[in-house]
């Protein structure tokens, strides 16, 4: 029996493990795989405050992981199947099933695909999501980059230091990144801007050889002669298995409240799951503060023990 389960172990979810255990609550964060989420693949957030350098997302994660378990945070590996109510107690159904008095929602996103053709086929064959993970493997190569926010010119100035061209198309004849970065791109010789473009299909035998394009303005095909295809796109949240459980806007995003508090009883929500203007580590952490606080106030409510 536990006071709050969270499930997921981002930045969202281990920074509310970090509120509700040092606030004594018995705390349970449930992640399927390896804890930090998609910030981990970074290799350097320079905009958390107090790191003015920069710290690398697998560090600044891993140092949410141990505060959390000093104040006495459990983390268990186990995917979460099933939610269900059962009187005031909510059933968590992974490994195990796990009682609980109130459930934090910090299910991240995951990477948008392109669904054009060759994409699925080449995956791990020259298509990723990931520069940070594959970007080694393009040295002196050329590659391409899908998008125009941050993380689309942040991997593309990374790969960079292993690809001899790097190919940035966007759909826009600008980009939507933070200024500094833009400045960054712009005066790398290695980078080259590809506007007003979408991607169309993905070809090549064993590996990627080929990109296609068509250009919005001009309806005019072209394609680019590349050994990767690097796709950054935005983010699909994780929220699948919680449609008709608790209420999402048109996009899968979780509605919530200033409190964090979202349209079920008990359930909080913080994160890339979460409705929102901004989507950055720093933003999560506190979704994650603010849903911790709230589900708090609510198990002490439920025991009878709040402080009014």
């Amino acid at each position: 029996m536990y006071d709050v389960v969270i499930i997921g172990g981002g930045p969202a979810g281990l920074a509310s493990g970090v509120y509700t255990s040092r606030g004594g609550m018995r705390t349970l964060i449930l992640e399927k795989m390896a804890v930090g989420g998609q910030a981990v693949l970074t290799e350097k957030i320079e905009n958390y405050p107090g790191f003015s350098d920069g710290i690398g997302g697998m560090e600044l994660l891993s140092r949410f992981e141990q505060q959390a378990k000093k104040f006495g945070c459990e983390i268990k590996f186990e995917e979460v199947k099933k939610i269900e109510r059962a009187n005031n107690k909510i059933l968590v159904s992974a490994g195990e099933v796990y009682e609980s008095l109130a459930v934090i929602l910090a299910v991240g996103a995951s990477p948008r695909k392109l669904n054009i053709p060759g994409e699925k086929e080449f995956t791990g064959r020259g298509v990723s999501y990931c520069a940070t993970c594959d970007g080694p493997f393009f040295r002196d190569k050329t590659v391409a980059v899908i998008g125009g926010g941050d993380s689309a010119v942040e991997e593309a100035i990374y790969l960079t230091k292993f690809a001899a061209k790097v190919y940035l198309i966007h759909r826009r004849d600008r980009l939507r990144a933070a200024k500094i970065l833009q400045e960054r791109a712009f005066s790398n010789k290695k980078i080259e801007f590809v506007w007003n473009s979408v991607p169309v299909e993905i070809s090549g035998e064993n590996f990627v050889e080929k990109i296609f394009l068509k250009n919005l303005k001009t309806d005019q095909n072209s394609s680019l002669v590349v050994n990767g295809v690097f796709v950054f796109a935005g983010n699909i949240p994780n929220t699948a298995f919680l449609d008709g459980f608790v209420e999402l806007d048109k996009n899968g995003f979780i509605i919530v409240n200033g409190e964090m508090k979202t349209s079920q009883d008990g359930f909080f929500a913080a994160g890339d799951c979460v409705s929102k203007k901004l989507y950055q580590v720093v933003t999560a952490a506190g979704d994650g503060a603010t849903a911790a606080f709230s589900a708090q106030k609510f198990v002490e409510e439920l025991k009878g023990i709040a402080y009014d």
